[in-house]
This record gives C-alpha cells, sequence and structure tokens, in this order.
C-alpha cells in the first residue's frame, strides 16, 4: 500500500512502471494505490484524502489516504444483485458532501418483474451508510443481464444525472413510457424538476432528459461550459461521445455507426436521420469505452482540457484533443500497461485516477515522470 503523505501530494513509489512511458506531449509513470478489488466500477475523493470505491459484487470499499484498503465494507447499502453486467456501479459524493455526507450510488436492483438500475443515497459515517434511501429505480424492469449503465453526474445547479443502457432490447431506448436507454434527470432528493423536458406529457416518463442511447458508461461536465458530455458503447462498431440536450433523440436503434454482431449487416435504418442527432464523436471498431473525464490541473500543462476515455477492449487509455467544441486529435496510450479500464477520474492534486476492472483490481493514479 502507499505510505506518502498529504504532504507529499500523495506522490510514493509503490509500484511504478520501470521506465517512464512517452506519450505524444511528455513522460508519465503510473503508481497502484491499493490492489485487492474485486471488479472496481467507480472511485470518489472524500475530503480527509481516502477513496471510496464501489465493486461490481455489491461491496463499497473504504481505502485510506495512505493507501490501506480497509478490510471491512462500508454498510447500510440496499440489497444489491449481482447479476450479469448489473451490480454496485456509479458512487459520487454530494456536492455539499463535506456538510450533509449525502453518497449516491448507482446499483441493480431485484424486483418483481426481474431487474434494473436503481439509484439511491446514504449519509457516510466512519463505516456506515445511514438514512439510506431509493430515489430512482428504472421501470420496467426485465430479466435480461445487459446494459444497466450507469453514470451519475451533478450539474453546477445541483442536478443529478443518470444514464441508463437499454438493457440489451433494442426497442425500448425509442419508448418514451419506458426508462431504457435514456439520461434521467432530478433533483438530488430525487424529485422530478419542473422543467425536465416531457414533464406534463401523456403516457411519457418525466425523469427522462434525452433517449435514444444504447449503453452509457461515461459521463462528465465541461469544466468551461459545465455542459453534460456523454460516450455510450455502440454494437460491433459506433461507440459515441455525446453532448445530451433537453429532449433530443440520439437515435438508437433507428441509427447507429455500427453493425449487428457477426453478421456486419446494417441496424435499423443507417447512421442517419432527420431529427435524429448525431454523435459528436465516435470510433470504428470500437474501443468499449468506460469511464471518462476532462483534464483540468496543473500537474500536467500540456494536457489541460483534453477529454480522457478508458477502453476496456483495447486496455488503454484515449486521450481527446477539443478545439472549438469538436475533437481534432486522438492519441492511445499504456496500452496492455494496466488492463481493462474501468473509470477515468480528474483526482486531488491535479492527478489523474484509473480503475482496472479485474479480479484483483486497481486503484492507479498517472504522475508526471522525473
Amino acid at each position: 500500500m502507499c505510505r506518502a503523505t498529504l504532504i507529499a501530494l500523495l506522490i510514493c513509489p509503490l509500484v511504478v512502471v520501470a521506465a517512464p512511458v512517452q506519450t505524444e506531449r511528455l513522460r508519465i509513470d503510473y503508481q497502484v494505490i491499493s490492489d485487492g478489488l474485486e471488479h472496481p466500477w467507480s472511485v470518489a475523493f472524500l475530503p480527509d484524502g481516502g477513496y471510496l470505491v464501489s465493486e461490481r459484487p455489491g461491496r463499497l470499499r473504504r481505502i485510506t489516504a495512505d493507501g490501506t484498503l480497509l478490510a471491512k465494507p462500508i454498510s447500510g447499502l440496499p440489497a444489491i444483485e449481482a447479476s450479469g453486467q448489473g451490480g454496485l456501479l456509479d458512487i459520487v459524493l454530494h456536492p455539499d458532501f463535506e456538510r450533509n455526507r449525502w453518497v449516491y450510488f448507482s446499483f441493480n436492483e431485484a424486483g418483481a418483474d426481474g431487474m434494473g438500475t436503481a439509484v439511491g443515497r446514504g449519509r457516510l459515517h466512519d463505516m456506515a451508510l445511514r438514512d439510506t434511501e431509493i430515489l430512482f429505480r428504472l421501470e420496467p424492469k426485465s430479466n435480461y443481464g445487459r446494459h444497466f449503465g450507469s453514470r451519475l453526474v451533478f450539474d453546477r445547479q445541483g442536478l443529478l444525472y443518470i444514464t441508463l443502457g437499454d438493457r440489451g432490447q433494442r426497442p425500448r431506448a425509442q419508448d418514451l413510457a419506458d426508462h431504457a436507454g435514456s439520461v434521467i434527470r432530478l433533483r438530488d432528493d430525487g424529485s422530478i424538476p419542473a422543467d425536465n423536458p416531457f414533464v406534463g406529457h401523456p403516457g411519457v416518463r418525466p425523469e427522462i432528459y434525452s433517449f435514444g442511447h444504447r449503453n452509457i458508461q461515461g459521463a462528465v461536465l465541461h469544466p468551461a461550459s459545465g455542459r453534460l458530455w456523454t460516450h455510450e458503447h455502440g454494437p460491433q462498431g459506433g461507440d459515441e461521445i455525446n453532448l445530451p440536450e433537453a429532449g433530443v433523440n440520439y437515435g438508437w436503434p433507428v441509427i447507429t455507426h455500427g453493425v449487428n454482431y457477426g453478421t456486419g449487416t446494417t441496424i435499423g435504418e443507417g447512421s442517419e436521420k432527420p431529427g435524429m442527432a448525431q454523435p459528436l464523436y465516435y470510433w470504428v471498431p470500437s474501443i468499449a469505452p468506460s469511464g471518462m473525464a476532462f483534464y483540468e490541473g496543473q500537474r500536467f500543462p500540456a494536457w489541460q482540457g483534453n477529454l480522457f476515455v478508458g477502453s476496456l477492449k483495447f486496455r488503454l487509455l484515449v486521450r481527446l484533443e477539443i478545439e472549438d467544441g469538436q475533437v481534432v486529435h486522438e492519441e492511445r496510450m499504456l496500452q496492455d500497461e494496466l488492463g481493462r479500464i474501468r473509470d477515468v477520474r480528474m483526482g486531488p492534486h491535479g492527478l489523474i485516477y484509473l480503475l482496472t476492472d479485474a479480479d484483483d483490481g486497481q486503484l492507479v493514479r498517472l504522475v508526471p515522470a522525473d
């Protein structure tokens, strides 16, 4: 475990690459803060310098500022259905966490009609969540084990965005009576904002903000504009970056830049259709994106304003340069150095943090090479 102090900015040589990694713009090292995590999905940074990490099998773990993974999981979570791609997924702290102690989490919940993504919150006190409550449940549930989403993001007004997958049932993403395949927008207490685009529309789920998404597993606010950016898994090809807007249809499965697995045949009506939004950027072949963060620190000045995306499929980190709201360059780094990258976060002290998806997953930090 890392034994560095906060005064040293938590930079210590626990596990550092044998030689610095040369990227296009600078040299970097990486350090393992903690290992022994079972398929970690999300990391949040605590004010005391420690970390919360969700493990997909259903445990919320606490790592101290010196890198010690505490043996006992945090108690107080609701029943979690660890099945297929589902389990305990994203975690995020309330913007006013230091005062109210609210931790928000998304998870797979079982019910009478199957299972589906739900979002809850609880107040963190030492090693327990108290006052736990469920704020949102995807409806209808199903028995499919795929495409749960799900990232949680607070905007600058304190509204909560929840990203949902189509649950592996394509037509659901175009059905406004169904939460699947959408971005959800709520107040922090789970109530529905009056200006949500479908409030008052009969037969439409009023929590829906945008729809026509396949499986969003990356979401972040742009540091300058405050706009929500997301990425989603395509089928065989067609992973997308989108900037969700109120009431907009992003096309899945009517349009996509991907094709059917195995056969390579066209899905839906092709790659574009009037009234359906095009992605800002897409990948063919797919990279299987997961986790996303803008860089806005001072430790890597050459990366200022760049967007970082993890790749599960190619086991690497993607760096995207953005100019005038468009992606103008892509770099791929750390291929096969760490494994499947599940989460990417802009963390304390201007450093980038990664989680690796494995039976023995790791919390890793990128640092400038000396």
